[in-house]
């Protein structure tokens, strides 16, 4: 098994752990498009408490990657992401914050 089947699987049973209601290979698309980030432990994750990486998050992925305007309705997905994947969950994969973002808006399709 490659290292990105490795991910690919961890990923997977931590969202069906979570309950996230992801499908597997959307969560295999989203973790292809990250790259090499994936294997770095603090680029793998998205921590909620820290402002200026979910602002990251709004700018680098909501704006450019889906291409969606800059509104309110983009800081209530995140927060309400955060909160669906859990305060206690320490690891909150940044493939899986990305994937139920995409899911939030509808734009699943980027990764078709």
């Amino acid at each position: 098994m490659s290292k990105l089947e490795e991910k690919i699987t961890q990923y997977t049973e931590s969202a069906k752990t979570l309950g996230l209601g992801l499908d597997d290979d959307f969560i295999a698309k989203v973790t292809g498009s990250l790259g090499p980030s994936i294997y770095n432990k603090d680029a793998e994750t998205v921590s909620c408490s820290d402002k200026s990486e979910l602002e990251t998050v709004k700018k680098n992925f909501l704006q450019k990657k889906l291409g969606l305007n800059d509104t309110p309705a983009l800081d209530e997905a995140i927060h309400k992401v955060c909160q669906t994947m859990g305060s206690s969950n320490r690891n909150k994969y940044r493939a899986l914050f990305y994937a139920l973002l995409a899911k939030e808006f509808g734009k699943e399709d980027i990764y078709a």
